[in-house]
């Protein structure tokens, strides 16, 4: 399974950020469209990942100021990303290693989506399920010996 069919499941809408934008925008965005991340984009460019790791850092460090900050002074600023030809196990591999739930697909300089961890563990999901079923279905209808011989 490739990160572009995982999108496809997905659907494209997307949320984002610009580095000037206050942190109590930010954090409204994150609360009602009930998302645990933005991508970072400046003049069409991703240059961060604001993401509740980075919330919880800065509300931990300086609480009472977060919400006159600036995105860009929270965000991740380089960000781990894939590329819709990015099989499954790697994309699984690298967000594990880096720690990422969140993960923006570029194509290039275009950003095509966010993956987060529970995207991709619902596609590998599905996708074994769906093995299994198939699987099970062939067993099911397998010949025995007996029925076997007599065509053969």
């Amino acid at each position: 399974m490739l990160v572009s069919e995982i999108l496809r499941i997905k659907g494209s809408t997307l949320f984002t950020a610009t580095p000037d934008m206050t942190m109590a925008h930010a954090v409204e965005a994150m609360a009602e469209n009930d998302i645990g991340s933005l991508v970072v984009m400046n003049r069409g460019k991703l240059c961060g990942m604001l993401t509740f790791r980075e919330l919880i850092k800065v509300l931990h460090q300086r609480g009472d100021e977060m919400k006159l900050m600036t995105v860009d002074a929270v965000m991740e600023q380089n960000p781990l990303t894939a590329d819709p030809g990015m099989d499954v196990q790697a994309l699984r591999k690298s967000m594990l290693d880096r720690h990422a739930r969140y993960i923006p697909v570029m194509d290039g300089d275009m950003l095509l989506g966010v993956l987060s961890f529970h995207d991709v563990a619902k596609a590998v999901y599905e996708e074994q399920s769906f093995e299994n079923k198939m699987l099970k279905s062939y067993i099911k209808n397998w010949p025995d010996e007996e029925e076997a011989a007599a065509q053969g």
